[in-house]
């Protein structure tokens, strides 16, 4: 994980590649457009992803 200046460390793990089925990086766990608002959210606004992220892992099936 990298930590943003903001202290909201960021999912990525340099594993960069789409899913294309679940519309979904493999590695982060976020979608397209939550990768491309990450810099620039705030804590709150990534702290929601962050939860997004653990809902998608514990039930892949399931799209946040």
């Amino acid at each position: 994980m990298n930590t943003a200046a903001s202290g909201t460390p960021s999912p990525c793990v340099s594993l960069c590649k789409m899913n294309p089925d679940s519309a979904l990086c493999e590695g982060c766990w976020r979608t397209l457009d939550e990768i491309i608002m990450w810099s620039s959210a705030s804590d709150a606004v990534k702290q929601e992803i962050w939860h997004k992220i653990e809902l998608r892992k514990s039930s892949p099936t399931q799209p946040a």
